[in-house]
């Protein structure tokens, strides 16, 4: 692998994924390392004051300084379209422990947007604004508030009008999903509005989407100008990305993580996560996991193959003794 020298050192986010990455995700990602924060997935906010074990359901890092274990910034996101019930519960999750707080207005699900939440904020810029006001005057300046866009609703004409919103507003950071919310998650990522965007602005600009490999990063810093990248998919199929941009970075030789690594990896999500879930979900977060692994490790669909119809712990349980064993004798014979 080439490596560069003498040039900055990105900063490097997980991005918020409702229903994938959760907590015990964010332990193990971050106990790699190559991640400087980590964004929860999103609390909905009503109109209601939401009690603390809201909170710290999706986000029990509150209760240990709002970090992971291995001590890497954990910022809480919120969504929802009421300024001043955002403010309220911004405010609540300040006193439960949160030390940063995020706002969505990336998300395009349907369900999200059908609730006033989401990327369909993105349709009024002055909305965008007001949101993020209140919530910066409802929590302490030493409180980061920072916020996720896309490029716009329907089409891509307002992203400077939003970007400029969330600026105006208050937000210390802006993260930019280069896609609308009608180009979902369909390539291309169009990062050259990215590029615009960091130079209109004097705030900090992040940039996410479609950024699954080293020379995408290159790609991407060459086309948006930023020292700031957002992985969400991307971090799933290939864990130790972050690693592998830092090393290349600092002039450093890495070798990126093999599949026995990986697999060692999902049997410790594994084991951490099969007392929780209902028997009859038992494995679903791994297949769901492999889902994302199949894009950057042929491995990983073969393995969810043999898995994907088991509920039995003891047959999920087989398999991945079978897996690491089989890539534990490749990996000595290769040697």
């Amino acid at each position: 692998m080439t490596t560069e020298t003498n040039i900055s050192i990105p900063r490097i986010y997980q991005a918020p994924m409702e229903g994938v990455i959760d907590h015990h995700v964010r332990a193990l990602l971050s106990a790699l390392g190559g991640l400087d924060i980590c964004v929860t997935e999103f609390v909905r906010v009503t109109d209601t004051r939401l009690p603390r074990r809201v909170f710290t359901r999706l986000c029990p890092e509150l209760e240990a300084g709002a970090a992971t274990a291995s001590g890497t910034p954990v910022r809480l996101q919120l969504l929802g379209g009421n300024p001043e019930a955002m403010a309220r519960n911004a405010a609540k999750a300040v006193e439960v422990g949160a030390r940063a707080i995020d706002l969505n207005f990336g998300c395009p699900a349907k369900t999200v947007n059908n609730s006033d939440g989401g990327a369909c904020l993105l349709q009024s810029p002055q909305r965008v604004e007001a949101i993020i006001a209140a919530v910066r005057r409802a929590v302490p300046d030493s409180i980061p508030v920072t916020a996720k866009i896309r490029l716009g609703y329907m089409d891509r004409s307002s992203y400077l009008d939003n970007a400029r919103a969330a600026e105006t507003g208050g937000a210390s950071e802006l993260a930019v999903h280069a896609r609308s919310k009608v180009d979902g998650y369909r390539p291309p990522a169009y990062w050259e509005y990215i590029g615009e965007i960091r130079q209109r602005l004097s705030i900090p600009v992040i940039a996410n989407g479609d950024i699954w490999t080293l020379d995408e990063f290159r790609r991407c810093r060459d086309v948006t100008g930023c020292d700031a990248f957002m992985f969400g998919r991307s971090l799933l199929a290939r864990p130790d990305l972050g690693l592998q941009i830092k090393a290349y970075c600092e002039g450093q030789a890495y070798e990126p993580m093999n599949w026995q690594q990986v697999a060692t990896l999902l049997w410790d999500y594994y084991q951490t996560t099969r007392e929780i879930y209902p028997a009859k979900y038992l494995g679903n977060r791994i297949k769901q996991w492999l889902a994302y692994l199949k894009l950057a490790f042929p491995e990983a669909q073969l393995f969810f193959e043999r898995i994907k119809r088991y509920r039995e712990a003891e047959l999920i349980e087989a398999e991945f003794a079978r897996e690491m064993a089989a890539e534990s004798a490749t990996a000595k014979l290769i040697a």
